[in-house]
């Protein structure tokens, strides 16, 4: 079995408390994967600490280390695939479709890279102050840290690390406990692709006992999260007048009115819902559907869930993995069971197989249900009928969250209105709450975060704004 260690100021550190690393569909040890403590902590920072202040990097060479490590990546695709299959569990086919996406979200940043420009102030439109020029310009923050979620490891990792590293800044990274494999590959890219050593550091082991040293750690500038509200919230306070970027998970909507066409929206509705067995941030989760179409949209949405293969994830046929852990499909379990003795109906799934759970659809649920209210965060999701758009808008803003939702309808009027009062971060138009490109702003409202991602957006976040006068 191999073992993996620490990335610490370009070097390989392994250390003597290690954690197994387990495949999520054969719950065996696939790898170990060495836990770090205080000292690595302090050594971590000290590294990009240091690195920041002593090796710069200009714009342009930013530019080509990013796009090296794209490259790199892609040549790398089968066995990252690999990787994000056994410690996430997710199909084959999602995982190679993650690598893509990562390599698109290092493209991105690498551009950024090159368009770091502040503006000019007008100040001579001030009084008094003809003889002076002034313009702005984009510092970075100097230590940014990564915490990533084991959903999206790749992606999501490198939607956090592409723009630190694009903007000057030097990195910490700790991802999920369960999925450091993906993270290690990673850095391996990062080191073959020019990446001056110290710039990224990788720390693995408990998320609990790293998080509160992390947030301890003054000299860090910037946190980028993803995880649970409660663990955002705890940062948030943690990190003083240091700033964040978090995003905190959603119980996402979708509104289907009468004149959409019912029976591609249903399959959308099921894609969206079921994708990485559901453990999607925007996975669609609440469905509401005008009553004149719900009979239609149900059938619909049945008839596509059945078509679904539950399997082995590195099967290409297979459409639905495991979970992460058997807690999690056992919670998932529950959750839907507690609906069901409240009065809801099971249209489709509603089993667990050991870490598999179905892909399961509801009718006849309530709001204060923990399946409708709560983030899911399962292959689950709800359909609610409603009479006028008015009560749906109602419904999807009668959530803590507010990340993205999606509206299906042909009506411009019906679309504005829904532009205008839904309460999220974004709204989709005629795709679902779960569509989201790697170069548009991505975040929420509520409990579902603060800041945006997206590399041009995140740029921003991982800078500050220094404002430059002359008088001459």
């Amino acid at each position: 079995m191999k073992e993996y260690g620490l990335f610490i100021n370009g070097e390989w550190k392994v250390t003597d408390e290690k954690i197994g690393v387990v495949s999520k569909a054969t719950g065996s040890e696939v790898a170990l994967i060495s836990v770090a403590g205080e000292a690595e902590v302090k050594d971590a920072v000290d590294a990009a600490e240091k690195a920041f202040k002593t090796i710069h990097i200009e714009p342009y060479r930013r530019y080509e280390i990013l796009m090296k490590a794209s490259r790199i990546l892609m040549e790398k695709q089968k066995q990252m695939a690999e990787f994000l299959v056994q410690e996430v569990g997710k199909p084959i086919k999602e995982a190679m479709a993650e690598v893509a996406r990562a390599e698109q979200t290092l493209i991105l940043s690498a551009e950024e890279a090159k368009r770091m420009t502040g503006e000019m102030v007008p100040l001579e439109g001030a009084p008094g102050c003809d003889n002076r020029w002034a313009f702005t310009m984009r510092i970075p923050v100097g230590v940014v840290c990564a915490i990533t979620p084991f959903n999206f490891p790749l992606n999501l990792a490198c939607h956090k690390i592409g723009p630190a590293l694009a903007a000057g800044n030097s990195v910490v990274y700790k991802p999920a406990t369960v999925t450091p494999l993906s993270a290690v590959l990673l850095c391996e890219i990062f080191a073959e692709a020019g990446l001056p050593d110290g710039y990224l550091n990788l720390l693995t082991g408990s998320g609990a006992k790293l998080g509160k040293l992390l947030t301890e750690e003054q000299r860090i500038g910037f946190y980028s999260f993803t995880g649970s509200p409660a663990v955002g919230k705890t940062l948030l306070q943690n990190a003083g007048f240091r700033r964040v970027a978090l995003e905190l998970g959603s119980n996402s909507a979708n509104i289907v009115h009468h004149d959409a066409d019912i029976k591609l929206t249903a399959g959308l509705c099921v894609k969206h819902a079921f994708a990485n067995a559901g453990q999607v941030c925007i996975s669609c989760q609440r469905v509401y559907v005008h009553r004149s179409a719900y009979k239609e949209f149900c059938d619909e949405a049945a008839i596509h869930t059945a078509q679904l293969v539950m399997g082995d994830p590195f099967d290409p046929a297979t459409d639905i993995g495991p979970m992460i852990s058997g807690a999690e499909a056992i919670r998932a379990e529950e959750w839907v069971n507690e609906a069901i003795s409240q009065g809801a109906r099971v249209l489709a799934g509603g089993k667990r197989r050991g870490t598999w759970f179905e892909p399961t659809i509801l009718t006849d649920v309530q709001h204060g249900m923990n399946i409708v209210s709560m983030e899911a965060f399962a292959p689950v999701f709800s359909i609610v009928p409603y009479d006028e758009i008015e009560e749906a808008i109602d419904l999807v803003n009668a959530s803590i969250y507010g990340l993205q939702a999606g509206v299906f309808t042909n009506s411009l009027e019906l679309a504005r209105l829904c532009a205008m009062k839904i309460e999220t971060g974004g709204v989709i138009f005629n795709d679902g709450a779960t569509f989201r490109t790697d170069n548009m702003p991505y975040g929420g409202i509520k409990e579902s975060g603060i800041g945006r991602e997206g590399p041009q957006y995140a740029v921003k976040e991982m800078t500050e704004e220094k404002l430059i006068v002359f008088k001459f």
